[in-house]
């Protein structure tokens, strides 16, 4: 019995899929729910399983083909005594007719006191700073080779949306900067008691999202979004964290992130990571959000203005954390400093709220003891 192996249902923000190389071969016996080959969308990479055991004898595309949801990309035959059939492959073209050879003229001679020819002044090449005028001997002489490879669907994607955020959206950054003295020292009080406690290291990031609830109850509008002529005010928190993976980046959410404990986003996007890094993601959780955190500091990033998710209005930028001289109390003291960006709409989001919002961002995380609590 033959069984047809579909591309399985899709998002409605994902039309097609590029299948990438095929796990199982012709002939090979598969397993019921083993992964015959990968399918990679604009947001993830999706499995596409057997949906039977038995014997793949049909392979419909090759990898590197575009196919769509239900598409049949395989055949399954379940019974015995079964023959493979390879994918169908573009027709090749026929062999060119021999050529028959043809009387060749000698070569003219050249005289001895005849001199060649020299390439004109626009061809003549000189030697570039690392090359050897005499003779060009050495590797560097050689033309480097370049290299080209197609574009994976996620890069397109973030380069489409990208660009249609800064030509959509009246993109404007302002800057604050935050003493993480108190975070850091609250950090080093509770580290080990909390990773032994919950199981995963007390990073930054739960001050961060609990600082961004809190400022958000505060300034509902860098929460909303603009959807024709109409504001579209969220009431949960969905953060979406900006995570590079080695396909490009990808921002899974963080659902209700207002309802969860420190320990709880501390495990998601620990989690979020893992399997950004295995390309594990599913459409669901890359799908929505209403507010995005970015943090470039983990790569060294001193300040950077953050581009927006559409069609989030607003995302916050985290950067390095550098001790710098500030003043205190009239003195002058070294203190670990860090630099927040907060790059918002400016069609929904008048530069007063963007301000206060960071301030209230700026404040919560000088102040963090309310920001760690386990529910």
């Amino acid at each position: 019995m033959k069984i047809e192996v579909r591309v399985p249902t899709l998002s409605d923000s994902v039309a097609s899929g590029t299948l990438l190389p095929w796990r199982k071969q012709l002939g090979e016996t598969v397993a019921r729910d083993e992964t015959l080959v990968d399918l990679e969308t604009d947001k993830v990479i999706l499995e596409i399983p057997a949906p039977a055991s038995g014997t793949l004898v049909e392979l419909r595309r090759e990898e590197g083909a575009t196919v769509k949801a239900d598409e049949v990309v395989a055949v399954i035959e379940t019974g015995e005594g079964v023959v493979a059939t390879p994918a169908a492959k573009p027709a090749q073209p026929a062999p060119a007719a021999p050529v028959t050879p043809t009387a060749v003229s000698k070569p003219v001679p050249v005289k001895a006191s005849t001199p060649l020819p020299t390439a004109p002044p626009s061809l003549q090449f000189s030697p570039l700073v690392g090359e050897h005028p005499e003779g060009h001997e050495g590797a560097d002489a050689l033309p480097k080779p370049i290299n080209r490879e197609p574009m994976s669907r996620l890069r397109q994607r973030v380069a489409e949306r990208l660009v249609a955020a800064q030509h959509t959206a009246a993109m404007l950054t302002t800057f604050n900067e935050a003493n993480m003295q108190p975070v850091n020292e609250l950090r080093q009080r509770f580290k080990a008691e909390f990773e032994v406690k919950h199981g995963v290291k007390l990073g930054y990031m739960s001050f961060f999202v609990r600082a961004v609830c809190r400022a958000l109850q505060q300034f509902p509008i860098v929460n909303a979004a603009i959807d024709g002529n109409d504001i579209v005010w969220h009431g949960d928190v969905d953060i979406g964290i900006a995570i590079s993976s080695p396909r490009g980046l990808v921002v899974p959410i963080l659902r209700r992130a207002q309802t969860l404990s420190s320990a709880e986003i501390e495990s998601a996007i620990a989690d979020f990571a893992r399997r950004a890094r295995e390309a594990k993601l599913t459409l669901e959780e890359l799908a929505g959000g209403t507010f995005s955190i970015t943090n470039g500091g983990v790569f060294g990033s001193l300040l950077s203005t953050p581009i927006l998710n559409p069609p989030q209005s607003a995302i916050l930028g985290m950067h390095t954390i550098q001790e710098r001289p500030v003043a205190e109390n009239g003195q002058v003291v070294i203190r670990p400093m860090m630099y927040l960006a907060l790059t918002y709409d400016h069609r929904l989001i008048d530069g007063r709220d963007a301000v206060q919002f960071l301030v209230a961002v700026k404040a919560a995380l000088e102040a963090p003891e309310n920001l760690l609590q386990e529910d």
